[in-house]
This record gives C-alpha cells, structure tokens and sequence, in this order.
C-alpha cells in the first residue's frame, strides 16, 4: 500500500502557532526547506502528489523578520479533536512528522 503526504507551501504567513500546530525554525530559504522536506519523505517511500490542504499537512512559511518556519499538524492534537483520541496511528505520525521536519530543518 502506497503512502500518501499531501504539503503545502505558504509564504510570509505571521508565525504565531494555531492549536495543533508544531512550528520548527529553518535555518533554510522557504523552497529549500519544502524541498528538503519533500526529499525526506520520499526518501522513507512517501509519495507527495500535491502541494494543497488537507488535514494532515505541512506548512512552510517567511515571517516578516524573514525568518523561515516549518509546521505541522499534530496527529495527536488531529485525533482528538476528531474525536479518536486513542487512535493507536497517532502516536506513530506523530514520530514520524517530527524526524521528518527535524530533518528538513537541520544544518
């Protein structure tokens, strides 16, 4: 079975965090830490077939300082607000977005 990510892009956006929303600095320009991203998923067999919203997503974004950000939905946070908050695959997205963004964000 194929595993499927869907991103998104958005530039200068406020950097302040939403409910849910796990936001990690970039030390990397806007496309280079979407495509480092895109790189790490792929590299773990991901397909990314767009860049558009949904509920699972990644958001990368310029604040006005120009600093780049880097979030994503917290699949804990999604599952309870949907209302399984026991559901047992949130635990193990929520693993696996973080290396997935430490490593898009890395040096």
């Amino acid at each position: 079975m194929k595993n499927w990510l869907v991103v998104m892009v958005f530039v200068a956006l406020p950097a302040n965090a939403a409910d849910g929303l796990v936001a990690l600095k970039s030390p990397h320009a806007a496309k280079a830490t979407m495509d480092r991203l895109e790189a790490a998923l792929k590299e773990k067999g991901l397909t990314i077939f767009a860049r558009i919203d949904l509920p699972l997503k990644a958001l990368v974004w310029q604040d006005e300082s120009g600093q780049v950000w880097l979030g994503y939905n917290d699949p804990a946070y999604l599952a309870a607000r949907h209302g399984v908050a026991q559901c047992p695959a949130a635990a193990g997205l929520k693993k696996a977005l973080a290396g997935f963004a430490q490593q898009a964000v890395s040096k």
